[in-house]
């Protein structure tokens, strides 16, 4: 096959391009789901559920129906039906959902009524007029008091008890040293600036939609399959998300509500969900509990680790957050086991949740680590690397790639790691506060999904290149079409790069850090294909300078194809589709996941993360004052997005170590504080100075492209580095998160200690 990866500036891969899509979103003429407003357009709204567990006993539909602007009222027993059962599930990523199906009522926030209305303010009104009264059970809430269990599954599919073979309790018994240690994280929600929105219009059985979603064709699929409709007979439209993190993987119930009343009505219809109703329908990351036990030798080599995970998921489906299975890949042990328990609540469904797992998981081994570490003697730094993983533990597999030593390396002095002192709270800055460094390790698989994409040379010689990916603003719109422009040796400039619809080649899922391996490497195929395609017109053709050199034998760049062996003979795209009478030429590309490379080989991408945090020793407020991350994660194809999705999950690992938090009633099982005013994430004031350091690494098992996913990996190391600082600080160990001040001042000594 022809090389395709170069163009008059040399490659498009690798360049620190700014965003494609950046002007349009910057003067708000990108448009998002709600933006628009179809001819004949309705407004919907949700009447959610205030109880957690019972049933709904009365709706006033008759004063609700009365109101001025309102046109339909859709309550459990009247509505459009569904050719699905919406509680029956086909595969591990079907999930039920609440689509008024019957009056029983499974959460807080759940929807039990839909009213229709010509605008928005009718529909609110119409919804506070239904008043709903019920029949209230006590709700089940919190990971005590309620009957534990053992999944069936954890995560998607993964079992929930494994082990590498190693007697554990033999590894214990035979540890100098050991630790035991009970962390927990907190229920969290998704909080994306963009909330759940459709807008539904339906032309006979024609069904288009805006609305958005990380995965079109899995999207396409589960609306057809609820409506009993030819997946070719929906478009789904979405070019932009305002963030999806997990959440706007999968369709959710009050998107088929937004459908069901388009469909009742015979007109469009727009439904967008309120801040506090993201609590609850759409998914959320379970609370956890999670007891590490770690037994190390006299030199702190690691004997054992068991890891256990017991968390929640709802009472009526199983999702299960799989954050023990974080043990698996990061310190070398020759017994090594993980485990995982479950009680029931009366919640929404937990689901997917930036790095879901992994995020809590690695707060909980990353802190016991720490603790190990103290108790052998050791440096923290010094401790993981004398037990660094040259192969995967769980597994015993080598990795595909792993350049974690030059992340520790490069990491530890650009932090100035060696300035930490020994002691806990024996650093102070000029104004006396308490400093503390902590680090940790940060690790997230390296997956790729299944896609397809379309390539074309047109007549003039520039390309056009399709796929259904979508970008919920990790600069997919720049990175994928980097990647198609390499994939026809041309600028960026001369290529037109479409997504973000259905109608589209599959482009896979944009979630698990996989979007850009999955469609770069559909797009990288589709550019090959037409090129060879290209050449083979070329070479097969007398009355061109290519005629005989074949495929082999020829290169792309800059709009031409030129020999490799004399690069002065050559043609461009146009005059050889002219001399053939062509328009154009069509190529198709596929990606997918290498399953004799995955059975041979580990696949992860690694880091680590260094924080400073300082500590008001008076009144214990902490803050974060410094973050220095160094990651390697295979081919950059653009360095300033991908330290911009480090800095992403960075923050987000702040968030998760001192701010994220839902606080439950226990009482009526609603959550407290849905609201971004009391639902705290980090802001501006709260961000330190960052820093994101690209260790190169070269992968050629990984995928064609050697490319990693870097969305999440982030999380992994800052959190359990911050709570690390936090006791480096004070000399307090907090094994809850978030992290408050009153946890510190409990324990801390008083300043003038």
């Amino acid at each position: 096959m022809p090389e395709q990866t170069h163009t008059r500036h040399g490659s498009n891969v690798g360049q620190p391009l700014t965003r494609r899509e950046g002007v349009a979103k910057v003067t708000g003429t990108a448009t998002f789901a709600a933006d628009n407003h179809p001819e004949g357009m309705l407004y919907a709204a949700i009447c959610s559920s205030t109880i957690a567990r019972g049933r709904v006993s009365h709706l006033d539909v008759a004063a609700a129906k009365a109101h001025p602007g309102v046109v339909d009222v859709m309550v459990p027993g009247d509505t459009p039906g569904l050719a699905f059962d919406p509680d029956e599930k086909d595969n591990p990523f079907t999930f039920k959902m609440d689509v008024l199906q019957n009056d029983r009522v499974r959460y807080a926030n759940q929807a039990v009524a839909v009213v229709i209305a010509d605008t928005l303010e009718a529909a609110t009104e119409g919804v506070a007029l239904l008043a709903p009264r019920y029949e209230v059970e006590q709700a089940r809430i919190g990971l005590d008091g309620n009957e534990s269990f053992t999944p069936p599954a954890v995560g998607v599919g993964e079992p929930p008890d494994v082990d590498n073979g190693g007697d554990v309790e033999a590894g214990f018994a035979r540890s100098a040293k050991r630790v035991e240690a009970t962390y927990e994280t907190p229920a969290q929600y998704h909080n994306a600036m963009e909330p759940h929105a459709i807008v539904a219009a339906w032309d006979g059985d024609k069904l288009t939609v805006d609305t958005p979603s990380q995965a079109l064709t899995m999207g396409q699929g589960r609306i057809a399959q609820l409506f009993g409709i030819d997946p070719a007979n929906i478009l789904i439209r979405s070019p932009y998300l305002g963030g999806g993190f997990g959440s706007k993987a999968l369709m959710k119930g009050p998107q088929i509500l937004g459908i069901m009343a388009a469909k009742r009505t015979g007109r469009p219809v727009k439904l967008v969900l309120r801040r506090d109703q993201m609590f609850g329908p759409v998914g959320h990351r379970a609370p956890t509990r999670q007891t590490v036990k770690l037994g190390a030798d006299e030199g702190g080599q690691l004997q054992a680790i068991h890891h256990h995970n017991h968390t929640a998921t709802s009472s009526f489906d199983d999702f299960y957050e799989p954050s023990a299975n974080l043990s698996h890949t990061l310190y070398a042990a020759p017994a090594l086991k993980t485990t995982h328990t479950a009680v029931r609540l009366d919640t929404g469904t937990p689901l997917f949740m930036r790095a879901p797992g992994e995020a809590s998981g690695s707060i909980a081994l990353e802190s016991a680590v720490d603790e190990m570490a103290e108790a052998c003697g050791m440096d923290p730094l010094a401790f993981r690397l004398k037990n660094y993983a040259e192969v995967e533990p769980i597994s015993g597999k080598p990795f595909s790639s792993k350049n974690l030593r030059e992340c520790y390396e490069r990491g530890a002095e650009a932090f100035g790691w060696s300035k930490r002192s020994a002691k806990p709270r024996a650093m102070r800055d000029e104004a006396g506060l308490l400093v503390g460094y902590g680090m940790g390790t940060a690790t997230f698989p390296a997956l790729i999904f299944a896609a397809d994409a379309k390539a074309s040379i047109l007549a003039d010689g520039t390309g056009l290149v399709e796929i259904g990916a979508q970008d919920m603003g990790q600069g997919a719109w720049t990175a994928l079409a980097q990647i198609a422009a390499d994939g026809l040796g041309l600028g960026i400039d001369q290529v037109e790069f479409r997504m973000g619809r259905s109608d589209l080649p599959n482009g896979g899922i944009a979630g698990g850090s996989g979007h850009t391996a999955t469609a770069g490497n559909a797009i990288h195929a589709a550019g090959g294909d037409v090129i060879a395609k290209l050449a083979r017109l070329a070479t097969d053709d007398q009355r061109s300078p290519l005629f005989g050199a074949g495929n082999a034998g020829v290169v792309a760049r800059d709009g031409r194809l030129v020999r490799r062996d004399d690069e002065s003979r050559g043609e461009s795209y146009a005059d050889i589709l002219a001399r053939s009478g062509l328009p154009a030429i069509e190529g198709q590309g596929s990606a997918g996941a290498d399953q004799d490379a995955q059975k041979r080989y580990a696949m992860h991408a690694h880091g680590v993360v260094f924080a400073e945090v300082k500590v008001d020793p008076d009144l214990g407020q902490i803050r974060c004052t410094r973050l220095v991350g160094a990651f390697a994660a295979g081919r950059v194809i653009n360095p300033r997005l991908v330290q911009s999705q480090y800095f992403g999950g960075m923050i987000w690992g702040v968030g998760f170590a001192l701010h994220e938090e839902a606080a439950m009633d226990h009482r009526s099982g609603r959550v407290l504080n849905n609201n971004l005013g009391e639902y705290h994430v980090p802001v501006n004031a709260d961000i330190p100075s960052l820093q994101a350091i690209l260790v190169d690494e070269k992968d050629s098992v990984i995928n064609a492209l050697g490319v990693k996913g870097v969305g999440e990996i982030g999380i992994t190391g800052t959190a359990g580095a911050i709570a690390n600082a936090v006791y480096h600080a004070t000399g307090v160990r907090v094994r809850n998160a978030p992290i408050r001040l009153d946890q510190l001042l409990t324990d801390m000594p008083l300043a003038a200690e």
